[in-house]
């Protein structure tokens, strides 16, 4: 029964993992402005439109921000976290505030996280783009989603010798946050459904 729960465990856990990134990437790409028509943004599109059409029928944007695509995200990351929880034979006692609140928090925080996890992805993927592919589409789309991050770290380190080392230094800090505050938050979110649960 064991190797079946670990598969089922992995199949949830990637699946929606995966989702919980193509919706927040589609947020993120919506708030830097980026262009849509490369295949990848378009990809995007196909694969959330199902979902994200619907809830902002009902789910209105705020100050011009797509509320129902990372609400949906959030969501997907709040059912995927409470699966696998179960499957663990973790028990949450809805009845307490410190059930609701954990789950909550630990979710948030998986969200921060995948969204540390995208940028991480999309300076990665930018800087070997700049050394072997500068002009490919995709390009343009990742500047969009970095710079507002780079440029201020670009003045704080400027290119040395030609060679941008601001990106570098944005790996580190996105590492310190996934190792400090976000480990925290998520050490905090267990410590509130061990108190509601039966671990």
């Amino acid at each position: 029964m064991q190797p079946l729960i670990s598969a089922v465990r992995f199949l949830i856990e990637n699946i929606a993992g995966f989702f919980a990134l193509a919706l927040l990437c589609r947020f993120y790409l919506q708030v830097a402005r980026a262009p849509f028509q490369h295949p990848f943004p378009q990809f995007l599109l196909a694969l959330t439109n199902w979902c994200v059409i619907p809830a902002r029928r009902v789910i209105k944007g705020i100050a011009g921000y797509d509320t129902a695509t990372i609400l949906l995200g959030w969501l997907t990351v709040f059912i995927r976290d409470s699966l696998l929880l179960s499957l663990q034979g973790v028990s949450l006692n809805l009845g307490m505030a410190s059930a609701w609140v954990g789950m909550l928090l630990l979710s948030v925080t998986h969200v921060v996280q995948l969204s540390i996890y995208l940028l991480f992805g999309a300076v990665l993927v930018q800087a070997v783009l700049s050394f072997v592919a500068p002009y490919n589409p995709l390009a343009p789309i990742l500047s969009r989603l970095t710079n507002p991050l780079l440029k201020p770290l670009q003045k704080l380190l400027p290119p040395m010798g030609g060679i941008d080392l601001s990106p570098m230094l944005l790996l580190l800090i996105l590492q310190l946050v996934l190792m400090v505050p976000v480990t925290y938050a998520e050490n905090g979110a267990f410590a509130l459904l061990r108190t509601a649960a039966a671990f």
